[in-house]
């Protein structure tokens, strides 16, 4: 047997299974990239290889009054940054008081966290509706319609599974480098921002990276909280350029996602040694 032959029948054939999955992978990105090149904008037009490819659905993306698509990217902006940020924040400091502090409750508290997030957010819509119908009408600002509404309805959970993952890198974070800061004057506070906090960067990038995708994919409380058209974010307001007409405006709703996803990929792209490393050594417990 040659050489080649050799390769080919030990590693050839795991070659040809990744093109393939590639190639699986890539062919609805495809056809997503066709349709929004696409003038017609239709289901019926729309083929691998578009005829007369043009920019025109994205055009009409920023320049339609109809659709204000660059008001729904600074919403989504707003509310998707700000909730990363947010709620990283509140999961890693319950994380570092699970996973540093010994104190009565704290078992019964983490199984409580634990089992609120079997139990899917959309279930409290009703309460959630009329709760900030009536936050809104003392405090508008904060009230139905309203990206800070919103915002407050996704913290809500922050104590979820983002404590569970966070406390279990914390916990292969050893407590001597805590104790070896306290002997040198340091208080929790300093320990916690200028130890902890740069040692745990990887998962705090995941985190960070998973709020920022389930805030910018949600359609349901999304859609219920923002009602007006100059208030929604990139997910409701694509969804309503093809409820009820899929048929007519499907390029602009794939230029749109194209335009969205750019971001996305470019923070993936940016994060990514720093995603590696967090999603394997959080699912180890020291």
């Amino acid at each position: 047997m040659t050489t080649t032959a050799r390769w080919l029948r030990r590693f050839g054939w795991r070659h040809l299974v990744a093109v393939l999955a590639v190639c699986f992978a890539l062919l609805p990105l495809l056809f997503v990239f066709s349709a929004a090149l696409n003038p017609l904008g239709t289901l019926q037009s729309s083929t691998l290889l578009p005829e007369h490819a043009s920019f025109a659905n994205f055009t009409a993306l920023f320049t339609d009054e109809q659709y204000p698509f660059g008001r729904w990217l600074a919403n989504t902006a707003l509310i998707c940054g700000s909730f990363a940020v947010l709620n990283v924040l509140l999961g890693v400091c319950s994380a570092y008081a699970f996973s540093r502090f010994r104190f009565r409750g704290r078992r019964v508290g983490l199984l409580t966290v634990l089992l609120a997030q079997m139990f899917p957010q959309f279930l409290a819509v009703v309460s959630l509706y009329l709760l900030f119908a009536g936050i809104g009408d003392v405090l508008p600002a904060i009230g139905l319609d309203t990206p800070w509404g919103l915002l407050l309805v996704y913290l809500g959970g922050a104590m979820g599974v983002n404590t569970w993952l966070m406390k279990g890198y914390l916990d292969t974070i050893p407590k001597e480098i805590d104790e070896a800061a306290k002997v040198d004057g340091a208080g929790h506070a300093q320990i916690f921002f200028r130890i902890i906090l740069p040692l745990a960067a990887p998962m705090l990038v995941v985190v960070a990276i998973l709020s920022l995708t389930t805030a910018l994919n949600d359609v349901i409380l999304a859609g219920i909280f923002l009602t007006s058209n100059e208030s929604k974010t990139v997910a409701v307001g694509l969804y309503g350029i093809i409820s009820g007409q899929q048929d007519q405006n499907y390029g602009l709703f794939a230029a749109g996602a194209l335009v969205t996803s750019l971001p996305v990929i470019v923070v993936y792209q940016f994060l990514q040694r720093y995603l590696a490393q967090g999603l394997t050594a959080g699912s180890v417990k020291g």
